[in-house]
């Protein structure tokens, strides 16, 4: 294996898959992207597929893949994807046998996580934790230089953190959860109950509004942060990251945002007073982080 040369990184969405042609110093040469396929046992021929459009087959020396859902141990299969209908998908062996070189598979969260502690807001640090904040809510944990998977590879799953006991129902089953309060699906809710001629409204559009000025607006993501901002702080007690990045489409709204978050993270964090300053900052490589991360695992697998 050529570990210097490019790699593949792949992100798998619910609505779209991108690929990319990854150097070594996390620079994207070349990417394509194209709809997910309805039908799931369609996703490995349409990754292959897209791969041909971008590199030769000895133009790359691994690939990688970030999906959103449970990655097994051994990160080659699926064990459960919230928004594909995936359960026990060998998504690494169903790539690897079309591609002959090796597959590496990675929750999207995690992948974004190294992709941003490599190359993005986190260079320099060892210890990063980083928040994603779109639909739902994700986390990747970088601990001493290392992505933190978790005995059965499936850690920082940060926004089923339970924030209110007995609180809203959870897709996931549970109640309370982190998601259900700090996600872009209930900065939607809250903006359908609240702002008028709002009924089909978006997070985008909740988040042009405060930018305009509409006072609405500005408290629902105020109230959105604080939320968020007191889930990190229970999250930082446990793991005292030295940064903190924000990530997902939320953080579009940037300060409109972060201002609240850290507030409410230093008002909540135990012992804020006698301890370092934690940096919270926005993620800086967009949409292609768990592309670029997921590409650039592939040279630390062991």
């Amino acid at each position: 294996m050529n570990a210097t040369g490019p790699a593949i990184g792949v992100d798998v969405g619910g609505t779209k898959i991108a690929v990319g042609l990854i150097e070594s110093d996390g620079t994207v040469t070349d990417s394509v992207a194209a709809a997910t396929p309805e039908q799931a046992t369609g996703i490995p021929a349409a990754i292959v597929e897209l791969i041909g459009q971008i590199a030769s087959p000895d133009g790359f020396h691994a690939v990688g893949i970030g999906a959103a859902g449970f990655v097994t141990k051994d990160r080659s299969t699926i064990r459960f994807a919230p928004n594909i209908d995936w359960v026990d998908m060998p998504l690494g062996t169903g790539v690897e046998q079309r591609v002959q070189v090796p597959v590496l598979v990675e929750n999207d969260a995690n992948a974004a996580a190294w992709g941003e502690f490599r190359f993005g807001a986190g260079r320099g640090v060892d210890d990063l934790l980083l928040v994603t904040i779109g639909t739902g809510v994700g986390g990747g944990m970088v601990v001493g230089g290392n992505l933190v998977r978790g005995g059965s590879g499936t850690a920082a799953e940060v926004g089923h953190l339970r924030v209110v006991p007995d609180g809203r129902l959870c897709g996931c089953g549970q109640r309370g959860c982190l998601e259900q309060y700090a996600s872009g699906s209930a900065l939607v809710a809250a903006g359908r109950e609240r702002l008028t001629d709002a009924a089909d409204i978006s997070g985008t559009e909740i988040t042009h509004r405060a930018q305009a000025g509409d006072p609405v607006a500005m408290a629902l993501l105020a109230e959105m942060g604080d939320w968020a901002g007191q889930g990190i702080a229970s999250l930082a007690a446990v793991l005292d990251p030295s940064m903190v990045v924000i990530g997902g489409g939320v953080s579009a709204a940037g300060d409109l945002l972060l201002e609240p978050l850290r507030d409410a993270f230093n008002r909540h964090l135990t012992g804020a007073a006698h301890r370092p300053a934690i940096d919270i900052r926005l993620a800086t490589l967009g949409n292609r982080a768990g592309m670029i991360g997921a590409a650039d695992l592939t040279r630390f697998a062991r």
